[in-house]
């Protein structure tokens, strides 16, 4: 990034930080005036980008002009965006950088140099979502799965390896450093970026969802699809609607036995129900300043929960502290903080001082907090701690829906004999079979994950123990948390109670984890018994964990832990003790919770400076099997046809140097019939791959055995394996079979077939396909695969009542059109079966949520709302996709 030049198209102000003659920033405070001190610090930040970016052409003057008018521009023009950085996971890394093999090719094929396709973004990408629970015995369990993660997936990480050698400005992060969240947020994160002397705010864009975590560090960021992302590498901005920003006002003092999780959950009630979906929301007040950097980056995590772009903490005098704390050099400390404060992006956290102006005010009084957990199928449904005995028992009695179970009142008793290691167990409903704190964002607040540690050692002490069938596990985000749980002495503790280290990386959450034990499927099976799994994560949908498993629960570490050692959710922690300990005396919660004064003095004596130091060198030494990995040097990708990893996709086949104008489709039929709420967990593959599968078959017929599959998210990189996974959930509920199942119905023979096998189908008969969903289509986390699946199974567009924003923009990304019925239409209201053929009539010009016809094989015709917000996105609909609007490029 070079310094501006008097001739550029938007001339921004130059000045010499105070004592740092040498460094050079941009001054948007004295650019912007009156104006830029009314601006929420987030606005602040995309001013700066708008300033510092613009060319006139992706970036012009009027985009800055219009983030500066904020107030009255809010909600109703689209501006760019250009992050300093992108982040990447291995899940969603592995397709991205198996795109850019592939246009490396197509770029070859098509005349041009390969050696030009790199990332113009600087990127990191971690690999840890590979990691799968083989062993859960310590201290062998992490060497062991370590191993058979490289063995299992060295087809991928020699990819990797290969990437990392012969793409400029991506940089990757081997295996068993730590999830990419975590490493984003300590070790990554620059708060302030310096390139070639300019200073400028660190922003990101990621992959991961929990990629906004870094927003508590006052670094902007949020997580966006595989496309757009892969979009951005190649140097395009993000386009976003200029947001609605929500002021959070933090008042209060925190309770001593509410964690951060509690203060997380908290917020996230309020917040949702003040509707901030799509909005930025930004805190201030005076309880800011009691929240640490660990409390804030957990709350910033928890955006998507209620739907918020992202949660910004400002940096201040806390944040400051942190940084200090990490080990950060003196003298970049004092230019940071100069720099800050002279372009207005320093929170002062004296009460005189002016706060921004918001688009609304959500005030939230620390001090009514009390422990909450959230399930048994949303994140969103909170339960009180005290109220959960009761709140089950309503939940047995409720009918089957988004908290009911509708168990019988004579069978809500019952319980299942059940032998199990030598020792006979009785089964009953809320009994807890999986107990996991995982590597998912709680882990990033030292505090929670010393309580779980002290809540053990205290419970260890007392006598009591965990049951042997609970499948419990302890998946720290990095070697960071095993070291401060290790040297402040309750990582023994937590391994007497069956909280093993299984490795760092994403595994329970994500479907990652060890079969429970057969006995204990077979008696919960046997019984209809409604059982439990409580985590420390985020996200509980229903089935996520394990089929078998109908009721989950978030909770804060500590409470997983003592959950566990309840061995069920039916318990009233006021009254009942957790169990029997020595001399038969009962142990009750209060007895062994850890205090607040407590967890300060470990936290403060082992955990901020060593955590950061030992994290540094371990990033500096790198990892030994990594660094004797081998990979071709080659600059175009020596594909191997005999690969089930890694193949080269379709996607760049087609490269256009223009424009095609918009094709109709004609005579499409239904692939899929779906109601509301379709999540990408429906769509995208994920998890094991079932033995029955279209992905299962594909891989015995390239001669796996079921023990070789491995799982979807490590196969992300072989589009045959995706494309066959794609809609194969087992929850997916197709109103064309009427029950959960990845079934549909091919038309033309009448046959049932999976979802895979039946768009086969009709791509060899030449027929194109859509589908008709309702509302929220591709709610859930962002994945790529949502879009780039329906896209090679043939689908054209998706007919939906409303679409998930970050969803519909990768649908436009792929190339498939995503149609909106008008309010108060949908299938059913326009007597719609989804057995007709429809034919789409687009124009020669398409226009931003322009109308578009409809018509149907039986005469009927109505019409749709086009959803392409903007006119570039039209322009990348007309290229076959953003990505091929980029890598055009390079012709």
């Amino acid at each position: 990034m070079d310094p501006p030049s008097a001739g550029s198209p938007y001339q921004p102000v130059i000045e010499a930080l105070e004592n740092h003659p040498q460094k050079k920033f941009y001054n948007v405070s004295k650019l912007g005036g009156t104006k830029y001190d009314t601006l929420p610090y987030s606005i602040r930040v995309l001013f700066e980008s708008s300033v510092r970016n613009c060319d006139g052409f992706l970036v012009k003057e009027t985009d800055a002009m219009n983030i500066l008018d904020w107030k009255t521009k809010q909600n109703h023009v689209e501006v760019p965006f250009c992050p300093a950085r992108v982040v990447l996971q291995d899940f969603t890394g592995i397709p991205a950088m198996v795109d850019f093999a592939a246009m490396r090719e197509a770029v070859r094929n098509a005349g041009g140099d390969p050696v030009k396709v790199n990332p113009a973004c600087p990127t990191d990408l971690t690999v840890d979502h590979s990691l799968q629970i083989d062993f859960s015995k310590w201290p062998e369990t992490v060497l062991k799965n370590q191993e058979m993660e490289f063995g299992r997936n060295r087809e991928r990480l020699q990819f990797f390896k290969w990437s990392s050698k012969v793409f400029k400005n991506i940089s990757i992060i081997p295996p068993e450093t730590g999830t990419a969240h975590q490493v984003n947020l300590e070790y990554l994160s620059k708060v302030v970026f310096e390139v070639k002397d300019l200073l400028y705010p660190d922003s990101v864009v990621g992959t991961d969802s929990h990629t906004t975590m870094v927003n508590g560090l006052g670094i902007l960021g949020w997580g966006v699809g595989g496309i757009e992302t892969e979009a951005v590498m190649l140097g395009m901005p993000l386009t976003l609607t200029l947001p609605e920003v929500v002021g959070c006002e933090l008042t209060g003092t925190v309770s001593p036995f509410a964690t951060s999780i509690d203060i997380v959950l908290s917020i996230t009630k309020h917040l949702r129900q003040a509707e901030v979906a799509g909005k930025f929301v930004e805190f201030f007040g005076s309880g800011v300043s009691q929240l640490s950097v660990a409390d804030r980056t957990t709350i910033a995590n928890m955006c998507p929960e209620y739907g918020a772009i992202l949660s910004f903490f400002p940096v201040d005098n806390v944040t400051l502290k942190h940084l200090k704390h990490t080990g950060l050099d003196k003298a970049k400390l004092e230019v940071m903080e100069a720099y800050l404060k002279a372009v207005k992006l320093f929170r002062n956290d004296e009460s005189s001082s002016r706060e921004p102006d918001y688009s609304q005010v959500v005030q939230v009084s620390l001090s009514s907090i009390i422990p909450y957990v959230s399930g048994p199928k949303r994140s969103q449904d909170r339960v009180a701690v005290n109220n959960m005995k009761s709140d089950f028992q309503a939940c047995l009695n409720e009918k089957c829906g988004v908290k009911g179970f509708q168990i019988a009142a004579e069978k809500q008793e019952d319980t299942v004999p059940v032998q199990y290691e030598g020792n006979e167990y009785k089964l009953s409903h809320g009994c807890v079979v999986i107990a996991a704190v995982i590597s998912c964002t709680n882990n990033c607040n030292p505090s929670v994950m010393l309580a779980a540690g002290l809540l053990a050692k205290k419970a260890v002490e007392a006598g009591l123990v965990v049951k042997p069938y609970i499948r419990t596990s302890l998946s720290p985000g990095s070697g960071m948390v095993t070291h401060y749980l290790s040297s402040s002495g309750v990582l023994p503790y937590l391994s007497k109670l069956g909280f093993e280290v299984v490795g760092y990386g994403c595994s329970t959450c994500v479907g990652n984890t060890a079969p429970l034990p057969e006995a204990i499927r077979n008696a919960i099976k046997q019984g209809d018994i409604i059982a439990c799994g409580v985590l420390s994560g985020t996200k509980n949908f229903e089935g996520r964990l394990c089929d078998c498993v109908r009721a989950n629960y978030l909770a804060s570490p500590p409470l997983v832990v003592a959950y566990a050692i309840a061995g069920t959710v039916r318990i009233d922690f006021e009254t009942e003790p957790l169990g029997i300990g020595f001399n038969g005396k009962s142990i009750y919660l209060r007895d062994i919770w850890p205090t607040r004064k407590e967890l300060h003095t470990v936290e403060e004596e082992y955990v901020i400076s060593s955590m950061f130091k030992e994290l540094k060198e371990k990033m500096e030494k790198g990892n030994k099997r990594w660094n004797l990995l081998e990979a071709p040097e080659s600059t175009l990708f020596p594909w191997d046809s005999k690969s089930t990893y890694i193949r080269c996709p379709s996607f760049f086949d087609k490269l256009a140097k223009e424009p095609v104008a918009p094709q109709p489709v004609e005579n499409a039929h239904v692939l899929l019939y779906l109601g509301d709420s379709v999540t990408t967990d429906h769509i995208s593959p994920a998890g094991s791959i079932a033995r029955s599968s279209a992905a299962a078959k594909y891989l015995t017929s390239k001669g796996l055995t079921p023990r070789e599959f491995n799982s979807y998210g490590a196969r992300r990189g072989n589009d045959a394996v995706m494309t066959r996974g794609t809609f194969a959930n087992i929850k997916l509920l197709n109103k064309f079979i009427g029950k959960p199942a990845p079934k549909t119905i091919h038309f033309p023979s009448g046959q049932t077939l999976d979802v895979f096998e039946a768009a086969e189908l009709y791509q060899k008969e030449g027929i194109p396909v859509i589908i008709l969903a309702g509302k929220k289509y591709g709610l859930g986390s962002s994945r790529d695969w949502a879009a780039k699946g329906p896209f090679l199974l043939g689908v054209k567009a998706v007919l939906a009542e409303s679409f998930e924003k970050v969803h519909r923009s990768q649908l436009v990304g792929i190339g498939i059109a995503p149609l909106q019925f008008h309010p108060g239409e949908n299938p059913s209201t326009l007597g719609l079966t989804g057995k007709e053929q429809f034919s789409i009539l687009f124009p020669p010009e398409l226009s931003p949520r322009m109308t578009v016809d409809v018509k149907t094989s039986t005469g009927k015709v109505f019409s749709v709302i086009a959803l392409f917000e903007n006119n570039m996105e039209i322009t990348l609909y007309k290229y076959g996709g953003s990505l091929n609007f980029v890598a055009r490029r390079f012709l």
